[in-house]
């Protein structure tokens, strides 16, 4: 194949994405793509890994392919292939696969497909003990897979399989109850039960904890080098160290650095994307920022129900379709709210010897749906009583108009989410049109900019949230 220098193309390509995308969004999924070869009528560019790469044709490839057109005033097709090591310009075939370091070799699940619970034959059995400070049940085995958390969990696997290889640090964030902790953990079982590696699971706050007791005791010498010589460390709750005081910080930065300069693996969990921490150092928010980030959103129904199944024939107790329906369409909000009204009904199973009924099921979670309703808001309810006010369809809030009529409400829409709900501002992007966690952030600025200029405003968005409470309660 004669080969043509369609780079230029390519360059532009990229180059008009970064503007649409933004510079955090753009950096995340494109650094690491390499402009390999073309032929007459295509480019060929490579991947670190295959769900990378599946990635990135599911998300961007129709939009470069569009770019590519009216740049080169044809159409050009893009070929994604994956190599070993795309420093080079080797093609994949002339290039041995990186082993066993990508989700595709484990998991062909990516968005889009049915909810699962991976392959038991996919995962070795344990070959050692429990380990003593993780869960024995946070497994990939018991880990359902589905649209909100499919290239979280591909991307936990792969690090599994390649510990301080692949996707190191890799940090994953999400709201109360997403899974975060049991994803974290389902790596370290792994690497634990399959390997010689030690591996150290604590939360922040036991981290702090430890370190004080060094400091009194005298044995900084043996905390340092617990953490800072183990294979794995999988450290939960990192926004915990948000207000605590300069030397946590500058003691876990150091650990950090230590085991990202040996190679060794770094998982981390939060409840926000390292961008909205606060009073954390900046070179620590920077360590974080060049991590893989990943963030975990509420599952969709579909996920629920198979969550709810899954629980439920782990407990060996038989919950019929209906009940497992009426709990998935009435807790909404997190998995861990969703296994908590499942285990009242497994209690009252257990407990009163018989089954439990559509009618019993209704009875025993009046409460449970009840309080969430009220104390968990959607974004939906928000946009409606926002769109409602303004004479405006909520589409005009997740579309792309840019008139002020518009932008206005759609920012007091993105604060007052922000405001209500639990929601970590990429989940409230997604909810306004896929926009970059960026574009909520600025809008919240704005809001809040214009509370301290604008006395009025406070009483409008007062109604509003009066308004939303209303709509939530009649729903």
């Amino acid at each position: 194949m004669a080969d043509f220098d369609y780079e230029g193309f390519w360059n532009e390509a990229l180059s008009q994405m970064q503007t649409d995308l933004g510079e955090e969004e753009f950096s995340g999924w494109f650094t690491d793509i390499k402009y390999l070869q073309a032929g007459e009528n295509n480019i060929i560019v490579g991947f670190p890994s295959g769900f990378h790469r599946d990635r990135v044709i599911t998300r961007y490839k129709n939009a470069i392919c569009t770019k590519l057109q009216k740049i080169a005033g044809r159409e050009i097709a893009l070929e994604c292939v994956v190599v070993a090591d795309t420093e080079g310009d080797t093609l994949p075939a002339q290039k041995a696969r990186s082993q066993n370091t990508t989700a595709e070799n484990i998991s062909g699940n990516i968005a889009g497909e049915e909810p699962r619970e991976l392959d038991s034959s996919q995962v070795q059995k344990p070959k050692r003990k429990q380990h003593p400070h993780m869960r024995d049940d946070y497994t990939f085995e018991k880990y359902i897979i589905g649209e909100n958390n499919s290239f979280a969990a591909n991307a936990a696997i792969a690090i599994s399989r390649n510990p301080g290889i692949s996707y190191n640090p890799f940090f994953i964030y999400g709201g109360v109850g997403l899974g975060k902790t049991h994803l974290m953990q389902a790596i370290g079982n792994y690497i634990h039960e399959n390997s010689d590696y030690k591996v150290i699971y604590i939360t922040s706050e036991d981290f702090l904890n430890e370190y004080v007791k060094g400091i009194q005791g005298k044995e900084m010498v043996a905390f340092k080098n617990k953490f800072r010589h183990t294979d794995v460390l999988l450290i939960d709750d990192i926004q915990f160290f948000q207000d605590k005081g300069e030397a946590i910080k500058e003691e876990f930065f150091h650990t950090f650095n230590t085991l990202l300069s040996a190679k060794r693996q770094l998982v981390m969990t939060c409840d926000r994307p390292p961008i909205e921490l606060r009073n954390l150092p900046d070179r620590l928010i920077s360590r974080f920022e060049q991590s893989l980030k990943v963030d975990l959103q509420p599952p969709r129904y579909e996920v629920r129900c198979a969550i709810l199944k899954s629980t439920a024939e782990n407990r060996g107790v038989v919950i019929s379709d209906e009940v497992i329906n009426l709990i998935s369409k009435n807790i909404t909000t997190n998995i861990r709210d969703l296994i908590g009204a499942l285990n009242t009904l497994i209690s009252f199973t257990e407990i009163m010897k018989k089954p439990v009924t559509l009618e019993i099921a209704q009875q025993k979670l009046r409460d449970n749906f009840a309080s969430r309703r009220q104390a968990n808001l959607s974004i939906e309810t928000i946009q409606k009583a926002v769109a409602d006010f303004y004479s405006l369809g909520i589409n005009d809030l997740k579309g792309k108009k840019r008139n002020q009529k518009v932008v206005f409400p759609r920012q007091i829409a993105m604060f007052i989410c922000r405001e209500m709900t639990d929601f970590s501002t990429t989940e409230i992007g997604e909810a306004f049109g896929g926009r970059d966690h960026t574009t909520v952030m600025h809008s919240i600025a704005k809001i809040e900019g214009l509370l301290i200029t604008d006395p009025t405003l406070d009483s409008t968005i007062e109604n509003l949230k009066k308004n939303v409470k209303e709509l939530n309660t009649r729903q």
